[in-house]
């Protein structure tokens, strides 16, 4: 906060620091409404018939590229830790011969979908925000939109779909990396029944669970690319603004996929205790 002038009264002082409040304020409710809306307009490309699809398919192989190893190598310590954890809590109370059922439960429901996407925005979501800036700062989106070319139509929307296609994959990736390795650590480790061990998978979840999660993942990727686009879109400020826009997008992503997280597991929790 910017410090007021010496030699001013209280009074001044406070109104000062008042009128720096109110334009932080008003500051950060207009990104809240430039985004919203600049969601609003992506939608409303998404449903035309002048669907970018080579360039839907470019971005969906690019993502995969970035975003399938660290999905990978993310996936098998964080699923085996929690899961290693949760059968340390079995063995207590005598139940290791649960642990696919809690495996199950910690992979499917959490874990898949958190760990995927938190790559997808990692990884894929701030090299498309770069990509995008430093198209921003060589004015490349200024000359297509001299040249009646909409840059949401023909670069923002196969991006935000492509992020949400590849976070639907690699969720089932991590799902089967995850219940895969919490096999080998609870059978081979920690003395599980194998045959027990599969036949619990389905004990507490089914497939609504695992369609809840697929879901999950393909709101995560959404939210992820439309951040990147939207701060790749509106870099400012040279290369130093391009570098600024990518760190904000790793924060603000990981910012509403928590949130976002938070409202759908509830949702699905109340949908299923209520059927």
């Amino acid at each position: 906060m910017t410090a007021a002038p010496a030699g001013l009264t209280d009074e001044t002082r406070q109104v000062a620091r008042d009128a720096v409040r109110s334009t932080f304020l008003f500051k950060t409710l207009g990104t809240f409404g430039d985004f919203y809306a600049f969601v609003g307009k992506v939608f409303a490309q998404m449903f035309t018939r002048r669907f970018q699809f080579r360039e839907f398919i470019s971005q969906a192989w690019f993502i995969t590229t970035v975003s399938f190893g660290p999905a990978l190598l993310v996936s098998i310590p964080f699923c085996v830790v929690i899961i290693f954890q949760v059968n340390q809590l079995l063995i207590q109370i005598g139940a290791v011969d649960l642990a696919g059922a809690g495996a199950a439960v910690a992979v499917v429901r959490e874990i898949g979908p958190i760990v995927s996407v938190l790559v997808v925005a990692g990884a894929g979501a701030t090299a498309i925000c770069a990509d995008l800036g430093s198209r921003k700062i060589r004015e490349e989106i200024d000359a297509m939109v001299t040249l009646g070319i909409d840059p949401i139509e023909r670069l923002v929307v196969p991006r935000v779909i492509a992020s949400t296609l590849v976070g639907i994959a690699l969720n089932g990736m991590v799902t089967v990396v995850g219940l895969v390795g919490g096999y080998f650590f609870s059978v081979v480790l920690q003395g599980a029944t194998p045959g027990l061990y599969l036949s619990d998978l389905t004990l507490l979840v089914g497939l609504p669970d695992f369609l809840a999660s697929e879901a999950k993942a393909a709101v995560f990727g959404m939210l992820a690319g439309l951040t990147a686009c939207y701060l790749g879109l509106n870099a400012k400020g040279g290369p130093k603004g391009v570098g600024e826009a990518v760190n904000q997008t790793v924060v603000f992503a990981f910012m509403l996929l928590f949130a976002a997280n938070s409202v759908i597991s509830a949702l699905f929790l109340q949908i299923k205790l209520g059927a």
